[in-house]
């Protein structure tokens, strides 16, 4: 797991997984093809508000998460990230027999993620059938299903879509409808429920959309026992090929005030308008993203990695949407509740602000949201400043389980967000944002830590009784990495204060200065004032090298990877390998940082499709944390691509052997490509 809680065995058995390599094809390096189902994790097609999570089973999806929505499942539980109502549900039937999985043959499915859509297609008795689907990007509340089906007889073709809900919704319902406007019909399903902690209530509205005026009439049916189904019937001759799409709108009772009524307004929206006009919209938006891209050649393995990677953190970031990302994205809503951690700051968010600063807005606009909710989460426990939590909902308050240390005690977040605002401004050089919002979030970290840290006899300051990135150690003093954050977090307050022309409190840079490392006789650095050579759970301080830059001698730096690299729990989570291949990289050992570029990852692969779990001992994709620090490699170790307060440059460069040249498109606010040759 990435840094967030202490768990003993106690608590949680690691499910024993094989790392397989996903099942690719030599396609082309866009699409990830699968016709291997024994093993199966899905793929999220998702748009920054919507995750839609592909199933092996055909006509359905396994889940519909709705980011940055929460609930209560039970009494007493932390609030967890919501599922939306499962408005993919489709059955087929072909002269009346059901096409079902057991029934079909030559099942295949096709990731193509230049745009973003899973095409899945398989032969049954009497047709050949293939369905697209796609998270709308430029229609955020929506998803979008387009099937064909080709005859190979003359068939009686019908098909059925039922919305259902996830066992933790009550008060569940669902009404046909068949608007009129003047001649024409607009039929819709509009499906509503309640969350069982009766804090949110969520919607859906689908409709079955054709490419001609003419088309089968839509009905509907109900069903003993559930929900009534939308359904039409239409014949199809040999040879032709019939299409339709269903369109899902879904909406929720926090963000759409009139709820039942903007759901069905979305669906009307796509009954009324040019499906093709729909579909292009969305191409373009991805067109746009991918305007920003990694492409290397003479490694085409490692250039799909580096693309799904690429592709995911565009899936689960959203452009002025003030929403942030959870480790695991919108793929799933188990893992880690869909908090939000310093995942999104140390990991994710440093690739956005490289290639997509309106995706990385988001995130920091998610901070200064809740900064009200952090300062007083500060007073709570006695200091100053503003104190984020280490798990954030929506609320913005605390949303760690009370046994979990690293919600009282891991307080590196607020240090990290803190550095992400500085990183913005350096990018962006946006100083009415630094005025308005950015400065006064440094402000209030800064003077957290002022209060925090203690003095000690001969001057220098410790932060004490802490949990680290290392959560293997907990209520330790002088923390490599909470230190080296904190002392960051410092000096970029006084630098801001600066560049807004207010005085800098005069402590902010006296603690920074006097800040306490300890080290081992050797000149090692050790990762807290008690360090006796433990297992550390990942990397903590080689993040003193990377991305902090407290650490700067080359030789200290090689001492501490080569110390560390051998204490990371190889059960850990991927980040930490990320950290060694890019300093690997820095120090110009291509061998050793392409060595530890494919241990932050390829353990971690899962088939079909090679989405990334946590650990190469977990089985919980997609772990977009996982993502983040892979894509680092590529940009900082690699590629040479650095944040300083000239902007992002490019220090020394490093490629590995088996590319030929690693090209970086669509850098900073200028687009600036990057190539780097042999």
């Amino acid at each position: 797991m990435s840094a967030r809680r202490i768990i003993t065995a106690a608590c949680i058995a690691l499910l024993s997984v094989t790392a397989v390599s996903a099942s690719y094809t030599k396609a082309d390096e866009w699409r990830i093809v699968a016709d291997d189902f024994n093993s199966y994790n899905g793929v999220t097609l998702a748009n920054g508000t919507i995750g839609i999570v592909t199933s092996d089973k055909i006509l359905t999806v396994d889940n519909i998460v709705l980011n940055n929505v929460y609930m209560s499942r039970r009494p007493g539980d932390v609030s967890r990230i919501a599922r939306g109502p499962h408005f993919l549900n489709l059955d087929i039937d072909i002269n009346g027999s059901q096409v079902t999985d057991s029934e079909i043959s030559h099942k295949r499915q096709i990731l193509d993620m230049k745009e973003a859509k899973m095409t899945t297609s398989f032969d049954t008795d009497g047709a050949e059938i293939s369905y697209e689907i796609m998270a709308m990007r430029n229609l955020p509340y929506m998803g979008l299903v387009r099937v064909k089906v080709k005859a190979l007889r003359d068939i009686t073709l019908g098909v059925k879509n039922q919305t259902s809900f996830a066992e933790e919704y009550v008060d569940c319902s669902a009404e046909f409808k068949n608007h009129r406007d003047g001649n024409h019909l607009m039929p819709a399903m509009t499906s509503m429920a309640t969350s069982y902690d009766g804090s949110i209530e969520v919607a859906s509205a689908t409709a079955f959309l054709f490419p001609s005026k003419e088309h089968p009439e839509i009905v509907s049916e109900d069903v003993t026992g559930g929900y009534p189904v939308m359904k039409f019937a239409t014949q199809v001759k040999k040879g032709e090929t019939f299409e339709f799409s269903l369109i899902g709108a879904v909406a929720n009772s926090v963000e759409f005030p009139h709820l039942d009524a903007d759901v069905e307004r979305m669906a009307v929206y796509a009954l009324r308008s040019d499906l093709s006009l729909l579909v292009a919209g969305h191409k373009k938006e991805w067109e746009r993203l991918w305007e920003s891209d990694i492409i290397i050649e003479g490694d085409d393995e490692s250039q799909r990695d580096v693309r799904l990677a690429l592709y995911h953190l565009y899936s689960f970031g959203g452009e002025g949407t003030r929403n942030s990302i959870a480790p695991m994205g919108l793929s799933t809503v188990s893992g880690y509740n869909g908090h939000v951690f310093w995942d999104t700051e140390m990991w994710m968010y440093p690739p956005l602000l490289m290639l997509n600063q309106d995706m990385a807005r988001s995130c920091v606009d998610y901070r200064t949201d809740r900064l009200s909710q952090a300062c007083r989460r500060a007073r709570h426990y006695g200091f100053g400043g503003a104190m984020y939590p280490w798990e954030s909902d929506r609320s913005g308050e605390e949303a760690t389980p009370t046994w979990c240390l690293t919600g009282t005690f891991e307080h590196h977040i607020t240090a990290d967000i803190a550095i992400a605002f500085w990183n913005y401004y350096r990018v962006t050089r946006d100083i009415d944002w630094l005025r308005s919002e950015g400065y006064e979030v440094i402000r209030n970290v800064a003077d957290f830590w002022k209060s925090r840290a203690t003095e000690n006899s001969d001057g220098s300051y410790s932060i004490k009784n802490v949990v680290g990135a290392n959560e293997y150690a907990a209520n330790i003093d002088d923390n490599a990495f909470t230190n080296g954050a904190a002392k960051r977090a410092l000096e970029y307050a006084v630098k801001a204060a600066k560049e807004i022309g207010a005085t800098p409190d005069q402590e902010w840079q006296r603690i920074a200065d006097g800040m306490k490392f300890h080290h081992m006789p050797d000149g090692t650095t050790m990762e807290h004032s008690a360090y006796a050579g433990e297992i550390v759970k990942q990397a903590d301080v080689n993040l003193l090298a990377y991305p902090l830059e407290i650490v700067t001698d080359p030789k200290r730096i090689l001492a501490d990877v080569e110390y560390y690299s051998k204490k990371i729990d190889g059960n850990g989570p991927a980040m930490g390998n990320s950290i060694l291949a890019v300093l690997y990289s820095q120090a110009g050992d291509a061998d050793k940082a392409f060595e530890f570029f494919h241990k932050a990852f390829v353990p971690n692969k899962r088939p079909p499709f090679g989405v990334l779990s946590e650990s190469a001992n977990s089985n919980n994709p997609y772990f977009c944390t996982g993502a983040g620090g892979l894509v680092q490699v590529v940009l900082s170790g690699f590629g040479g691509l650095r944040f300083t307060d000239d902007g992002i440059v490019q220090i020394s460069t490093c490629l590995p052997k088996p590319w030929r040249s690693l090209t970086i498109k669509g850098v900073g606010p200028e687009k600036k490509t990057y190539v780097v040759k042999r």
